[in-house]
């Protein structure tokens, strides 16, 4: 009879034993789960803050660069503005230097012609001396047909010849702004020097008829020529 309570004692152990065991390891199972989940709506809700984050930070990008073109087109709007003001100025400063050159202001260098003129040979026969010099009409069609042919510079005898230059005969000598010049007379001019020539060449033109008026009548076509500025005001 002893025995047999004692059998019962231990078969109600070993029933506590595993019951307890398999609640501690329930109740372990069901503690690591809850943190598991816990972990997990973490973890999620970080990623969500992250792509949040990410969405706004690429929203900034996109308006940044949308603001970049926009800059990147006024700057080419400016760069225009300036190219179109360089060349005005560049226009300006080129007009500016022609009109400088026009006036006598400036000293210019380039090719061009060389016209001489001279007195006729003297004929004994022909009682009249007028027929036989170089007047200021013979200078005036030289100069005139020169400018007409693209000239951008005229000298005679040296002087540099402006817009409001005269020519008058005085004597045996011309004037040129009051300044007298004997015979021969070398007139000078800066341009094309084959457009000047065959315009000073033409067939009737200025050379037949100063040479028909026994003027002595000379062109060459120059590599360089040089006119020294006009002195004084």
């Amino acid at each position: 009879m002893k025995l047999k309570v004692k059998g019962k004692h231990v078969i109600l152990s070993l029933v506590s034993l595993v019951l307890g065991f398999i609640m501690t390891f329930s109740y372990h199972l069901t503690e690591k789960n809850d943190t598991d989940t816990a972990m997990t709506n973490s973890q999620w809700e970080r990623d969500i803050e992250l792509r949040n984050q990410l969405i706004e930070q690429e929203e900034k990008n996109r308006a940044l660069q949308q603001e970049l073109i926009e800059k990147q087109e006024k700057v080419l709007e400016i760069e225009e503005l300036l190219a179109q003001e360089e060349q005005v100025f560049f226009n300006l400063a080129e007009d500016a230097e022609k009109y400088r050159m026009f006036l006598g202001k400036v000293r210019v260098k380039g090719e061009g012609v060389t016209v001489t003129l001279a007195d006729g040979q003297y004929d004994p026969n022909d009682d009249n001396i007028n027929n036989y010099l170089v007047h200021e009409h013979h200078v005036f069609n030289v100069v005139n047909e020169l400018y007409v042919s693209g000239a951008t510079a005229v000298a005679i005898n040296g002087q540099r010849l402006t817009h409001n230059s005269y020519i008058v005969c005085n004597g045996p000598v011309i004037e040129v702004d009051g300044n007298p010049h004997p015979a021969p007379f070398v007139i000078t001019a800066i341009g094309e020097p084959e457009v000047l020539s065959s315009a000073l060449n033409i067939t009737g033109g200025v050379k037949d008829r100063l040479v028909s008026e026994n003027v002595e009548f000379k062109l060459e076509e120059n590599q360089e020529i040089i006119l020294e500025p006009i002195l004084g005001s």
